[in-house]
Parts: C-alpha cells; sequence; structure tokens
C-alpha cells in the first residue's frame, strides 16, 4: 500500500507536463528558454492602461471591439464561423459556408477574447470562451484533425481529403489555433484549449511524414510556423521545434510560386516579392525559429528581408503590400516562360503608388508580429520603431475611432475622381463578406497592445513604447518590479517613469529613443543626465533604484515634413507630415466645401499649431497651418495642360492622423502633399 508521499508522487508524475508547462513566463510569445533570443514578454496582464490615447483605446477594445467581434463570428445571418464548428461536432446539420480561412478567423477572435481576460478577469470572458472550446474539441477528428469545412464535406461525400488544395487555408487555421490556445493557457491557466491544438499538432506530425511534396507546400499564410513554436515553447516538446524546423527546410523543394514566397527555398531568398501576409507570417516564423536553434542562415536571410522591406518597399505609415494584383520583379527574368501572377502583394522596390496602394491590415500586422520577434532576439530599437510605426499607423487604421468598422486596405490617398473601383474599397463596413481576415487581426492585436511596451532581460528591464500605464511584474530573477508611466504620448513627448516597488540592488531600465526623435533629454528626480543619447537607441541606466525615483525623458515633438527617395516617383516634390510617432493626412471635411485636396501646396516654411480635436468622441491632436493654394483647374479629359505661373492664393488646412481618416462618413483623403520652397 502506497503512503500519502507515494501518492504525492504518483501524482506529481501524473500531472509532470501539465506542471513544466505552469512554470514559465505568461506573455504573448514565451522566449524565456529561447536560448538565442534576448528579450523576454512581460506577462499578459502585467501591464493595465492607466489613462491617455492608449487607455482610451484599449477602452473602445473592451467595450466595443471584442463584444461586437464576438456577436459577428457566433451569428448566422452573415457570419457562420461558430455555426460551421457547431454543423461539424454534429450539434447542428447543414453544409460549410464561408471562405476557407474561417476557422482561422474564429480562433482570432478567441485570442482577443483571452488577452482581453487576462486584463480584466471578466469572468464571462472565460464562460463564453470554455462554451465554444467544448464545440470546437467536440468538432475535431479522433487523429487531430481540425478544419470544418473538410470535416462537414467528408461527412457528405464519404472521402478524406486533406492539404490537397493548394489555396486551402488549412495550415493557417492550425496556426492560429495553436497560437490563440496558448494565449488561452496563459491567460486562465486551463489547459482545455490547449490540448486540442496539442492533438492538432501531433495530426499535423504525423501527415507530414507521409504527405506528398506538393501536400507539404500548401500552406499558403503560415501562421503555422509561429503557432507551432509557441507549442513548443509552451509545452517543451521537443518534437514540434522538429516539425516546424522540417516545414521551413521544404520550402521550394517543390515548384513554388512568387505569390507564396515558396519558388525558392527560404535561405536563398534575398528580396520580397510576394503575397505580403503570407511573407511576413513567414518572416516572423523563421524568426522564431531562429530564437530557438540559432541558425545563422535563418537570421541573415531575414536581415537580408528586412532591409528590402524597410528601406525599399514600406510605406512611410508601415503599410505593406503596395499592389493589388500584378508581375512579381522577377516574373519575367527568373523564367520567361513562366511569368506569374501576384495579388495583395510586395511589389518592386520604390514601387509604392498611393491611390492604388494595397496596404492589408493583416500585412501591416504581420510586419509588427516580425518585428517584434525580430526585437526579442536582437534588442536593436530599429525593430521597435517599426511596432510603434505600424501601431499608431497602419494597425489602428484598420478599425474605426468607434471600434465596430473595418478597412481591408489602407491607401494613402482616396479621390473621388480616380476611375478606377478597387476591390474592398469604399469606406469602412462591419462586416467585410469578400474576405473578413483582418476585423479578427486588428481586434487581438489592439487587445495585445499593452503586452508590447516592455520585455524583461536578465539585468533589467526594456521600455519600448510610451503611453500612460502601470506595470506589475517579476524580474527574470523572480523580484517584484513596480513602475508607472506618466504621460500624454503620443501628443506629449514628456513622460515620467515613477518607481513604486524594486528590490534593493543593481538594475538597468533600457529606455527607447525613438528614431524619429533623433535626441532626448533625460533626468532622474530632476536632476539632468549628461548623456549622449541618440535616437534608434535604447539608453541604459543603472544603479540601485529607490521606491519614489522618477526618471523623465522629455522627447521633442517636432513637426517635420518628410520626403521620400527620388526613386519613388509617385511622391515626388511631395511631403508627409509627421508629429512624433504619428503620419498625419489631409481628408476632405477639413477643408472648405469648394476646395480640394489636389489644390493644396505645403509650403517647406509652413508654421504648424497643434490643437486637440474630437472625432467620433475620440480626442485627437491635429496639426493647422497657413498654406498655399492653387486656383481649381479643370482637367476633365485632359492629361497634361501648361502649368499656371499665376501667383498662388492661400488656406488654411488641418491635418489629422492618418489612423482617424475615415470616422467622418465619406471622405477624400491624401498623406503625401505637393511642396514649395
Amino acid at each position: 500500500m502506497f503512503n500519502s508521499n507515494s501518492k504525492l508522487w504518483l501524482l506529481l508524475l501524473f500531472l509532470w507536463p501539465s506542471y513544466q508547462i505552469i512554470a514559465q513566463n505568461k506573455g504573448i510569445t514565451n522566449t524565456s528558454k529561447s536560448s538565442y533570443s534576448l528579450l523576454n514578454s512581460v506577462d499578459l496582464g502585467d501591464v493595465q492602461f492607466t489613462k491617455g490615447f492608449m487607455a482610451d483605446r484599449f477602452e473602445v477594445c473592451k467595450n466595443t471591439m471584442v463584444p461586437s467581434l464576438w456577436n459577428r463570428y457566433n451569428d448566422t445571418s452573415t457570419c457562420f464561423a461558430f455555426q460551421n464548428f457547431e454543423i461539424a461536432a454534429g450539434l447542428k446539420s447543414g453544409r460549410f459556408i464561408g471562405p476557407s480561412f474561417h476557422d482561422g478567423d474564429f480562433y482570432k477572435t478567441m485570442e482577443a477574447l483571452a488577452s482581453m481576460y487576462a486584463q480584466t478577469k471578466d469572468k464571462q470572458l472565460d464562460s463564453l470562451m470554455d462554451n465554444a472550446i467544448a464545440v470546437i474539441a467536440k468538432a475535431q477528428k479522433e487523429d487531430g484533425y481540425i478544419y470544418t469545412k473538410s470535416i462537414i464535406e467528408q461527412k457528405a461525400s464519404n472521402k478524406p481529403k486533406m492539404f490537397d488544395d493548394k489555396l486551402s487555408f488549412e495550415a493557417y487555421n492550425f496556426g492560429h489555433l495553436m497560437t490563440a490556445a496558448c494565449v488561452h493557457f496563459r491567460a486562465t491557466g486551463k489547459t482545455n484549449f490547449l490540448e486540442v491544438a496539442k492533438k492538432a499538432t501531433d495530426f499535423l506530425i504525423h501527415f507530414y511524414d507521409i504527405a506528398t511534396p506538393e501536400q507539404a507546400r500548401n500552406a499558403i499564410c503560415p501562421s503555422h510556423y509561429m503557432g507551432i513554436v509557441e507549442m513548443y515553447r509552451t509545452t517543451n516538446e521537443a518534437k514540434y521545434l522538429k516539425l516546424v524546423k522540417k516545414l521551413i527546410d521544404i520550402r521550394g523543394e517543390t515548384e513554388g510560386t512568387d505569390d507564396n514566397s515558396d519558388r525558392a527555398p527560404f535561405r536563398e531568398m534575398t528580396k520580397v516579392i510576394g503575397h505580403a501576409v503570407r511573407a511576413n507570417y513567414l518572416f516572423a516564423g523563421a524568426a522564431d525559429l531562429y530564437a530557438e536553434t540559432g541558425d545563422e542562415t535563418l537570421l541573415s536571410t531575414l536581415d537580408l528581408l528586412w532591409d528590402d522591406v524597410v528601406n525599399h518597399k514600406m510605406y512611410i505609415t508601415g503599410g505593406c503590400g503596395a499592389l493589388y494584383d500584378g508581375v512579381p520583379p522577377e516574373g519575367t527574368s527568373y523564367k520567361p516562360d513562366t511569368v506569374q501572377k501576384v495579388h495583395q502583394s510586395y511589389g518592386k522596390a520604390f514601387q509604392l503608388p498611393n491611390h492604388s496602394a494595397h496596404n492589408e491590415t493583416c500585412a501591416n500586422i504581420g510586419n509588427l508580429l516580425w518585428n517584434w520577434r525580430m526585437l526579442q532576439i536582437t534588442g536593436d530599437a530599429k525593430y521597435a520603431d517599426i511596432v510603434e510605426l505600424e501601431m499608431y499607423n497602419s494597425i489602428l487604421s484598420g478599425i474605426n475611432l468607434d471600434g465596430d468598422k473595418f478597412f481591408y486596405t489602407n491607401p494613402l490617398s482616396v479621390s473621388d475622381d480616380y476611375p478606377y473601383q478597387l476591390r474592398w474599397h469604399g469606406g469602412r463596413q462591419a462586416y467585410i463578406s469578400k474576405s473578413n481576415c483582418c476585423p479578427p487581426n486588428v481586434v487581438r492585436t489592439v487587445s495585445e497592445f499593452s503586452s508590447y511596451f516592455y520585455n524583461h532581460v536578465k539585468d533589467g528591464l526594456y521600455v519600448n513604447l510610451y503611453g500612460g500605464n502601470k506595470l506589475n511584474t517579476r524580474t527574470q530573477n523572480g523580484t517584484a518590479l513596480s513602475v508607472e508611466q506618466i504621460t500624454e504620448y503620443p501628443w506629449n513627448g514628456s513622460v515620467k517613469l515613477k518607481i513604486n516597488e524594486i528590490q534593493n540592488e543593481e538594475f538597468t531600465f533600457y529606455l527607447r529613443i525613438p528614431a524619429w526623435a533623433q535626441t532626448a533629454e533625460l533626468s532622474i528626480n530632476q536632476e539632468k543626465q549628461i548623456l549622449r543619447v541618440a535616437g534608434g537607441s535604447y539608453v541604459p541606466l543603472t544603479r540601485r533604484w529607490r521606491k519614489g525615483d522618477i526618471i523623465t525623458l522629455e522627447l521633442p515633438m517636432e513637426v517635420k515634413l518628410m520626403e521620400s527617395n527620388p526613386l519613388v516617383e509617385e511622391t515626388r516634390n511631395q511631403v508627409a507630415v509627421k508629429r512624433g510617432p504619428i503620419v498625419y493626412c489631409l481628408e476632405s471635411p477639413d477643408l472648405k466645401p469648394t476646395e480640394k485636396i489636389s489644390n493644396v501646396i505645403v509650403p517647406v516654411n509652413a508654421e504648424w499649431s497643434a490643437t486637440m480635436k474630437q472625432i467620433a468622441n475620440s480626442p485627437v491632436l491635429a496639426l493647422e497651418a497657413k498654406v498655399q493654394y492653387e486656383d481649381k483647374k479643370e482637367w476633365k479629359n485632359t492629361l497634361y495642360q501648361p502649368v499656371n505661373t499665376q501667383k498662388t492664393g492661400s488656406t488654411n488646412i488641418t491635418l489629422i492622423p492618418y489612423f482617424a481618416w475615415a470616422n467622418r462618413g465619406h471622405s477624400e483623403m491624401s498623406v503625401w502633399l505637393p511642396v514649395s520652397k
């Protein structure tokens, strides 16, 4: 007979896998055990927004974005995502309705609820997730396969087909299941969703052992690379790391496409030429794999591709993917007899049109995910700069200020005179019927914004982003740390970091100085620090800190006129206006009814004033200036005409943040404006 101690040891042995899982970091990405990652996430819920811009966005996310998204993905009139799970589970009868990536969109919705639960501990969210997980688990086949479209069709035809369609989103759906399940586990401590994800990941291991090369490469929008790595980090099962390594290694082994970024093996890529979401998800997954393996061939490739995107193909807003449709840059020279079509993709270097800019919200989120992972690996501020750029501009532009209508595409100019009807054009929509992948993606991302503000490092804390918040966490050596940011950022560049609790030992705060700032001033307890502080870097502040110490960072919030490389033909002799991390635009509601955006000319010496303005009940900082205004020309049925040599008049304009446009009904808009000297 066992004594009580023996029984306890048996119980611990039985629970050992779960025990391994629980005793680890609970951030959005878990690099606490990653040998080749410098930084590690703070836990979900460690950061609470207090007041200011990000606090306002969080309240909208909590009260509108998440509830309306959940209701949408559970309704049976426009979106049938959850109903598909009920049919696959045998709880309802019917056919599959919706796009093939509908499952993944529902998993993203689940992730939004999980991250929101981590910050609010709202029991209703926990209950909603448990009910949905029970249905998902019932829909899952015994072997772990879970894809409602195929399961429903298999029941009707008795013909098991898996990963046979190269345009199928099966692997994409699996990936978002894995990521959502890991976030759910870290937020709740429950393993019910994680068990579904483990069965699904185990299925993939077996499937890829017997799959044909063609089946193995059917992996568009490869969210499963990120998902599988998070499964490895969460469960500590080496078979998952082996799987994701295999999946990246086999890319390019069979005839691939430029659109899918797999015409060549990953390590032979030197340029980004395909579908922007698929490419950015691939790069994020490869960065995750590097963090675990230290494979320098992955990192060197990622460095090349990062340079190609950021210095040649990314919009000033952080937007990614210039082309709706087109031919890849190498399409006519790689194999002239097999010119391929690409869509929603990166174009050639410096090919950055404004009216027809695609810039899918999901691609912009993918760029954030990629740069966040590069930041974890290296601690290099240039990646945090891109994270911030994406957040404030091309991600928040994907959702309206009220939190219930969305953009699929994010152009930099909109004109009623533009003679093309573009897909997904026509204002924000509550449900984008042709492809609603962006709404759940932007909502889960906004719900996780707080997790990007800080990183643990062995000797201290990285402060990546600024906004009113409180951080209550434990350092990497297990001691309590509590700090508070007091700031009106991004409208004001003054940031106070107040220390409320800290261990009596040497500790380093690494404060990010954004590249746009170029320089900054620092003081500790009102004593100015004599430091050479350059933009685009982290400044280390090391000492034995005490409760009540205050670090003050002053960032210059100057209005800057930005110009593009001369090779960007569409913006020659034009400027975009930036202040801090915010890109601004001119929108037609801020002009007189008789004025046109195309007639506005910005003098380089224009004097700008900043003023708070309400748009859709949200306060934003607007910029006002007196500028030149050219008399209206008639261009109907006219391609060219002589330059107007008469003296231009003047008018007053108001610029608003790019993310805030299209919140006041139908409008025209432009980020880039002609300039005069």
